[in-house]
């Protein structure tokens, strides 16, 4: 592979659009480019959750995670592409059922809170809601694979069981909610 990213300005955006993987320009408002940055966001944010410490095999789930969520913004960047398939869809729901086994069935709701780790889980978590809602709107007025919808619904499930997860590997159990604690 050469230096593909050898000049980082181009000064093609200026105008304000920006290019596709097909070589399409496009606003750089356009609700893809809206969703591309959503899924851009929630890679981001699993970035400084990953700066945490953490049980290894999070940190190998979570890296693993991210490499799918760049192939996931290619697929997005590139209209007709498809790179998210059911096997990705289908690792997350083993991996959540694995890492949800041992936990206690909630009787109650949680706060996003506990330890740093686990808050970042549950902001991560709020990213990627956001990334999916942004896919759905664009698959209102595009074409969009189901693939990278389903992987987001998933992840957000599976950030939800980590910060669980990582309350616990740090000492701390989950934050409970308290019905009108302050009424």
């Amino acid at each position: 592979m050469g230096h593909r990213l050898s000049k980082i300005y181009t000064r093609t955006g200026d105008a304000g659009t920006t290019g596709l993987g097909d070589g399409r320009r496009v606003s750089k408002n356009s609700l893809r480019i809206g969703a591309l940055g959503e899924v851009d966001e929630t890679n981001a944010i699993i970035g400084l959750l990953l700066c945490e410490e953490l049980p290894e095999d999070v940190r190998a789930l979570l890296t693993d995670v991210q490499h799918d969520l760049f192939d996931l913004g290619g697929e997005v960047c590139i209209p007709g592409m498809s790179m998210i398939t059911g096997k990705q869809v289908a690792h997350l729901e083993n991996e959540l059922d694995r890492l949800n086994e041992p936990l206690e069935p909630l009787k109650d709701f949680i706060l996003p809170g506990g330890t740093r780790a686990a808050a970042l889980s549950h902001h991560a978590r709020t990213v990627c809601r956001r990334a999916e809602r942004a896919l759905v709107a664009l698959a209102q007025e595009e074409a969009v694979n189901d693939g990278p919808r389903q992987y987001l619904n998933r992840l957000s499930d599976l950030l939800f069981v980590l910060g669980r997860v990582l309350n616990r590997a740090g000492g701390r159990g989950d934050v409970l909610w308290q019905k009108r604690k302050n009424a």
